[in-house]
Protein backbone atom coordinates (compact mmCIF):
# COMPACT_ATOMS: atom_id res chain seq x y z
CA UNK A 1 0.00 0.00 0.00
CA UNK A 2 1.14 3.35 -0.38
CA UNK A 3 -0.05 6.88 1.14
CA UNK A 4 0.92 10.44 -0.18
CA UNK A 5 3.17 12.95 2.06
CA UNK A 6 2.20 16.23 1.87
CA UNK A 7 4.52 17.70 -1.19
CA UNK A 8 3.62 14.47 -2.84
CA UNK A 9 5.85 11.77 -2.37
CA UNK A 10 4.41 8.10 -2.40
CA UNK A 11 5.55 6.55 0.83
CA UNK A 12 4.95 2.52 0.88
CA UNK A 13 3.76 0.60 3.72
CA UNK A 14 2.05 -2.59 5.01
CA UNK A 15 -0.66 -2.92 7.59
CA UNK A 16 -1.58 -5.88 9.27
CA UNK A 17 -3.63 -6.64 12.52
CA UNK A 18 -6.26 -5.03 14.61
CA UNK A 19 -6.29 -2.68 17.64
CA UNK A 20 -4.16 0.22 18.77
CA UNK A 21 -2.13 1.77 16.26
CA UNK A 22 1.67 0.83 15.86
CA UNK A 23 3.66 3.02 13.20
CA UNK A 24 7.37 1.05 13.03
CA UNK A 25 10.20 3.40 11.82
CA UNK A 26 13.29 2.00 10.84
CA UNK A 27 17.01 3.47 11.05
CA UNK A 28 19.95 3.92 8.65
CA UNK A 29 19.79 1.73 5.85
CA UNK A 30 16.58 0.36 6.62
CA UNK A 31 13.66 0.08 3.91
CA UNK A 32 11.25 -1.49 6.56
CA UNK A 33 12.42 -5.12 6.08
CA UNK A 34 14.28 -4.71 9.22
CA UNK A 35 10.97 -4.09 11.13
CA UNK A 36 9.15 -7.27 9.03
CA UNK A 37 9.79 -10.24 11.90
CA UNK A 38 8.36 -7.40 14.48
CA UNK A 39 5.02 -6.71 12.89
CA UNK A 40 3.10 -10.40 13.23
CA UNK A 41 4.61 -10.27 17.04
CA UNK A 42 2.85 -7.47 17.68
CA UNK A 43 -0.03 -8.28 15.32
CA UNK A 44 -2.26 -9.93 17.54
CA UNK A 45 -2.95 -6.60 19.62
CA UNK A 46 -2.27 -3.62 17.85
CA UNK A 47 -2.36 -2.30 14.02
CA UNK A 48 1.00 -2.21 12.84
CA UNK A 49 2.21 -0.10 9.56
CA UNK A 50 5.58 -1.04 8.88
CA UNK A 51 6.79 1.71 6.35
CA UNK A 52 9.78 2.42 4.10
CA UNK A 53 10.96 5.65 4.47
CA UNK A 54 11.51 8.09 1.66
CA UNK A 55 14.86 6.85 -0.45
CA UNK A 56 14.16 3.63 0.28
CA UNK A 57 11.99 0.32 -0.57
CA UNK A 58 9.07 1.30 -2.46
CA UNK A 59 9.12 5.05 -0.99
CA UNK A 60 9.71 7.85 -3.33
CA UNK A 61 12.13 10.80 -2.60
CA UNK A 62 10.90 14.43 -4.09
CA UNK A 63 14.25 16.65 -3.14
CA UNK A 64 15.54 19.11 -1.59
CA UNK A 65 15.42 16.53 1.53
CA UNK A 66 14.60 17.76 5.23
CA UNK A 67 13.35 16.68 8.25
CA UNK A 68 10.43 18.25 7.97
CA UNK A 69 8.95 15.79 5.03
CA UNK A 70 9.74 13.10 7.35
CA UNK A 71 7.37 14.29 9.57
CA UNK A 72 4.92 14.78 7.23
CA UNK A 73 5.50 11.32 5.91
CA UNK A 74 4.56 10.36 9.75
CA UNK A 75 1.62 12.20 9.31
CA UNK A 76 0.41 11.10 6.50
CA UNK A 77 0.57 7.36 8.08
CA UNK A 78 -0.77 8.16 10.98
CA UNK A 79 -3.94 9.50 9.53
CA UNK A 80 -4.27 6.61 7.04
CA UNK A 81 -3.50 4.42 10.63
CA UNK A 82 -5.77 6.08 13.42
CA UNK A 83 -4.77 8.88 15.83
CA UNK A 84 -3.14 8.88 18.08
CA UNK A 85 -0.75 6.36 17.00
CA UNK A 86 1.80 5.04 18.92
CA UNK A 87 5.36 5.06 17.64
CA UNK A 88 8.09 2.79 17.63
CA UNK A 89 11.68 3.73 16.68
CA UNK A 90 14.69 1.72 16.25
CA UNK A 91 18.22 2.92 16.06
CA UNK A 92 18.01 6.71 13.98
CA UNK A 93 14.33 5.74 13.25
CA UNK A 94 13.74 6.93 16.65
CA UNK A 95 15.26 10.11 16.59
CA UNK A 96 12.51 10.73 13.24
CA UNK A 97 10.09 9.42 16.18
CA UNK A 98 10.93 12.15 18.57
CA UNK A 99 10.98 14.72 15.90
CA UNK A 100 7.19 14.02 15.01
CA UNK A 101 6.21 13.98 18.79
CA UNK A 102 7.84 17.59 19.25
CA UNK A 103 6.17 18.65 16.08
CA UNK A 104 2.95 17.90 17.81
CA UNK A 105 2.06 15.03 15.37
CA UNK A 106 -0.95 13.02 17.05
CA UNK A 107 1.11 10.75 19.13
CA UNK A 108 0.13 8.44 22.00
CA UNK A 109 3.10 6.97 23.27
CA UNK A 110 6.81 6.58 22.03
CA UNK A 111 8.98 3.84 22.49
CA UNK A 112 12.39 4.18 21.24
CA UNK A 113 15.37 1.54 21.41
CA UNK A 114 19.32 2.40 20.97
CA UNK A 115 19.07 5.82 19.25
CA UNK A 116 22.15 6.95 18.34
CA UNK A 117 22.37 10.39 20.19
CA UNK A 118 26.01 10.98 21.73
CA UNK A 119 26.21 13.70 24.37
CA UNK A 120 30.09 12.83 24.89
CA UNK A 121 32.02 15.69 25.25
CA UNK A 122 33.19 17.38 21.67
CA UNK A 123 30.26 15.07 20.04
CA UNK A 124 28.52 17.79 17.93
CA UNK A 125 32.14 18.98 15.64
CA UNK A 126 33.02 15.27 15.11
CA UNK A 127 29.51 14.85 13.47
CA UNK A 128 29.97 17.69 11.43
CA UNK A 129 33.37 16.73 9.88
CA UNK A 130 31.35 13.10 9.12
CA UNK A 131 28.22 15.21 7.48
CA UNK A 132 30.93 16.96 5.41
CA UNK A 133 32.82 13.91 4.22
CA UNK A 134 29.43 12.22 3.94
CA UNK A 135 27.87 14.78 1.36
CA UNK A 136 31.47 14.94 -0.27
CA UNK A 137 31.49 11.32 -1.02
CA UNK A 138 27.71 10.62 -2.28
CA UNK A 139 28.08 14.11 -4.00
CA UNK A 140 31.19 12.56 -6.00
CA UNK A 141 29.11 9.19 -6.35
CA UNK A 142 31.14 7.28 -4.47
CA UNK A 143 28.81 5.38 -2.57
CA UNK A 144 31.29 2.82 -1.40
CA UNK A 145 33.11 5.26 0.65
CA UNK A 146 29.79 6.59 2.01
CA UNK A 147 29.00 3.36 3.43
CA UNK A 148 32.54 2.90 4.54
CA UNK A 149 32.02 6.21 6.19
CA UNK A 150 28.94 5.14 8.04
CA UNK A 151 30.18 1.75 9.01
CA UNK A 152 33.83 3.27 10.65
CA UNK A 153 30.93 6.26 12.32
CA UNK A 154 29.39 2.95 13.98
CA UNK A 155 32.53 1.30 15.87
CA UNK A 156 33.04 -1.30 12.55
CA UNK A 157 36.85 -1.69 12.08
CA UNK A 158 38.58 -2.02 8.23
CA UNK A 159 38.41 -5.33 8.68
CA UNK A 160 34.65 -5.91 9.26
CA UNK A 161 34.35 -3.05 6.01
CA UNK A 162 36.39 -5.61 4.15
CA UNK A 163 33.99 -8.25 5.28
CA UNK A 164 30.79 -6.28 4.61
CA UNK A 165 31.75 -5.43 0.81
CA UNK A 166 32.40 -8.96 -0.13
CA UNK A 167 28.84 -9.78 1.29
CA UNK A 168 25.99 -10.27 -1.43
CA UNK A 169 24.20 -7.42 0.82
CA UNK A 170 26.59 -4.83 -0.54
CA UNK A 171 25.17 -3.49 -3.80
CA UNK A 172 21.47 -3.51 -1.72
CA UNK A 173 23.53 -1.01 0.65
CA UNK A 174 25.00 1.12 -1.98
CA UNK A 175 21.32 1.46 -3.49
CA UNK A 176 20.39 2.64 0.17
CA UNK A 177 23.87 4.88 0.70
CA UNK A 178 22.16 8.72 -0.50
CA UNK A 179 19.72 8.07 2.78
CA UNK A 180 22.91 7.75 4.53
CA UNK A 181 22.86 11.50 4.40
CA UNK A 182 19.01 12.26 6.26
CA UNK A 183 19.51 10.23 9.06
CA UNK A 184 23.10 12.37 9.57
CA UNK A 185 20.86 15.26 9.69
CA UNK A 186 20.27 14.39 13.45
CA UNK A 187 23.24 12.97 14.77
CA UNK A 188 25.02 14.11 17.34
CA UNK A 189 24.33 15.76 21.30
CA UNK A 190 20.55 15.54 21.97
CA UNK A 191 18.57 18.22 21.21
CA UNK A 192 17.65 19.20 24.78
CA UNK A 193 15.40 21.66 23.61
CA UNK A 194 13.20 20.10 21.74
CA UNK A 195 13.33 16.83 23.30
CA UNK A 196 11.98 19.05 26.19
CA UNK A 197 8.48 19.67 24.58
CA UNK A 198 7.90 15.39 23.90
CA UNK A 199 5.42 14.97 27.24
CA UNK A 200 4.33 11.59 25.67
CA UNK A 201 5.69 8.54 27.59
CA UNK A 202 8.06 7.53 26.27
CA UNK A 203 10.38 4.10 26.94
CA UNK A 204 13.61 4.55 26.43
CA UNK A 205 14.86 0.97 25.97
CA UNK A 206 18.81 -0.38 24.76
CA UNK A 207 20.04 -4.38 24.69
CA UNK A 208 22.58 -3.74 27.33
CA UNK A 209 25.65 -5.25 24.91
CA UNK A 210 26.87 -1.61 23.83
CA UNK A 211 27.85 0.74 26.38
CA UNK A 212 27.50 3.73 23.35
CA UNK A 213 23.77 3.39 23.24
CA UNK A 214 23.14 2.68 27.23
CA UNK A 215 25.06 6.31 27.43
CA UNK A 216 22.85 7.97 24.75
CA UNK A 217 19.79 6.63 26.19
CA UNK A 218 20.49 7.50 29.70
CA UNK A 219 20.89 10.84 28.62
CA UNK A 220 17.58 11.04 26.31
CA UNK A 221 16.17 9.77 29.28
CA UNK A 222 17.23 12.67 31.37
CA UNK A 223 15.86 15.01 28.81
CA UNK A 224 12.13 13.34 28.68
CA UNK A 225 9.51 14.97 30.90
CA UNK A 226 8.15 11.57 30.95
CA UNK A 227 10.70 8.38 30.56
CA UNK A 228 10.94 4.87 31.32
CA UNK A 229 14.02 3.84 30.75
CA UNK A 230 14.59 -0.56 30.41
CA UNK A 231 17.44 -2.60 29.20
CA UNK A 232 16.48 -5.78 27.37
CA UNK A 233 19.21 -7.59 28.68
CA UNK A 234 20.98 -10.22 26.20
CA UNK A 235 20.21 -8.11 23.30
CA UNK A 236 22.44 -6.99 20.52
CA UNK A 237 21.23 -3.72 18.00
CA UNK A 238 18.88 -6.39 16.30
CA UNK A 239 17.03 -7.14 19.58
CA UNK A 240 14.67 -10.64 19.04
CA UNK A 241 11.63 -9.49 17.75
CA UNK A 242 9.58 -11.27 20.80
CA UNK A 243 11.28 -9.79 23.66
CA UNK A 244 10.62 -6.14 21.86
CA UNK A 245 6.81 -7.31 20.96
CA UNK A 246 6.56 -8.42 25.27
CA UNK A 247 7.95 -5.25 26.13
CA UNK A 248 6.28 -2.74 23.38
CA UNK A 249 2.51 -4.78 24.33
CA UNK A 250 3.47 -4.02 28.44
CA UNK A 251 4.44 -0.47 27.62
CA UNK A 252 1.32 0.35 25.49
CA UNK A 253 -0.91 -1.58 26.75
CA UNK A 254 -0.84 -0.22 30.59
Amino acid sequence: MRVASKDGTPIEYTREGSGPAVILVGGALGDGAENAALVPALATDFTVVNYARRGRGGSGDTPPYAVEREIEDLAALIAEAAEPAHLYGVSSGGMFALEAAAAGLPVARLALYEVPYDPSPGAAPRYDEYRERLAEALGAGRRDEALALFMRLAGSSDDDIEGARTSPYWSALEALAPTLAYDAVLYGPPPAERLATVTQPTLVATGGANEFFGYAADAVAALLPSAVRETFGGQGHVADPKVVAQALRRFYLC
